[in-house]
């Protein structure tokens, strides 16, 4: 049963202290050799050093645990001849090795260089046959007990920070998805709201009634929005892909863009329908707020087993720096195995393409 099967800590805690009880030992040959003076100093000025490198070591870093278990040995060497507790400083070496070294063969060759190192003083300086055992051979049992427990411990680390790190990247996926989906949420809302109320603006003073309805429109959008921000954090919110592109189509024609809309029967999972539905959103608000144009074309079809996706439209083009709005669609088009092109030289094209099931491809392309 090896000594310190835990594992070493820079704060031990109490178990640290109670791994101290083993250097009770340390005190036994001068009580029982009812040693002098010299003696006792010897063993308290050994004490001191051994508990400033016993609690160093936990505290401490490579390569400086290295140093502390040379220290603990140069003690063993320096005490041995005349000092039988000197045993204990090659056990805790031998016990702390493991914890020190990232290998099972490190640990093991050092133990078999300190188990030289002592039986070479006990033989040449004729020390007694027990001190020998304890220190060699009880020294290498616990030891190479440790190997296992410092090994699994160093597994159990790593997999601790393999888990903080699945943790961290998942945090900062939902917080990515979160910003994307508000980004698309908001943009789009904010986008139908401003143009209702601008026009209402130019309806109030002629048509008040056509007014009065804008408004309303403007008060359910703003309702809706507030659902659908609630259903995004709470990472709920699904999008039907009919009723965007009826909405896009109805935002097109408040802004004054004409429309050409194309949509053959293409059969999406829930999955791809929301991130068709989203993109057509997103699509739609830039040609509303940045394109200028006077005609949009949508169209929407299965071709050679891929879901095609293209928006037009004849405004100023122009090769902007891609926006988060941009950036996010790209990112939830890629997730789908697909593509994201934009053509600006004439107008802008955007062009999405992603990949069907063979059972999921109907209609006609």
């Amino acid at each position: 049963m090896p000594i310190f099967p835990y594992k070493i800590k820079k704060d031990p805690g109490w178990v640290g202290y109670f791994w101290l009880v083993y250097f009770g030992f340390f005190f036994e040959d001068p009580i029982l050799s009812h040693a002098g003076w010299k003696k006792w100093l010897a063993t308290g000025l050994g004490t001191v050093i051994f508990l400033v490198l016993y609690f160093s070591f936990f505290k401490a870093r490579r390569p400086w645990k290295w140093v502390c278990l040379g220290a603990f040995v140069l003690m063993g060497v320096v005490y041995a001849p005349y000092h039988t507790g000197a045993a204990c400083f090659f056990i805790y070496a031998a016990s702390f090795t493991p914890f020190a070294v990232e290998t099972e063969l490190a640990a093991v060759e050092i133990l078999a260089g300190l188990a030289v190192l002592i039986s070479a003083e006990c033989y040449f300086l004729h020390l007694d046959f027990w001190f020998w055992f304890w220190s060699c051979v009880f020294g290498a049992i616990v030891g190479t007990g440790n190997i296992f427990f410092a090994q699994r411990d160093r597994a159990n680390c790593k997999l601790r920070m393999a888990q903080n790190e699945i943790e961290h990247l998942a945090k900062v996926a939902e917080r990515e998805r979160i910003a994307r989906d508000l980004h698309d949420v908001l943009g789009h809302t904010l986008s139908v709201i401003i143009l209702k109320s601008e026009l209402a603006g130019k309806l109030i003073d002629r048509d008040p009634a056509r007014a009065k309805a804008e408004i309303a429109d403007v008060e359910q959008t703003s309702r809706a929005a507030l659902a659908e921000v609630r259903s995004t954090i709470r990472g709920y919110r699904a999008h039907s892909l009919n009723e965007e592109l009826k909405q896009a189509k109805a935002m097109l024609e408040t802004a004054g863009v004409v429309v050409e809309s194309e949509a053959a029967d293409v059969s999406l999972s829930p999955a791809q329908e929301s991130v068709v539905a989203m993109v057509v959103r997103e699509a739609v608000t830039n040609v509303v707020r940045h394109a200028h144009a006077r005609n949009c074309h949508l169209r929407l079809a299965p071709v050679d087993g891929s879901c095609l996706l293209e928006v037009l439209d004849d405004g100023q083009g122009g090769d902007q720096v891609e926006g988060n709005g941009l950036r996010g669609m790209r990112e939830r088009i890629e997730a789908l195995g697909g593509t994201l092109a934009r053509e600006t030289s004439t107008g802008t094209r955007l062009t999405i393409q992603f990949p069907l099931t063979p059972a999921k491809a109907t209609g006609n392309s």
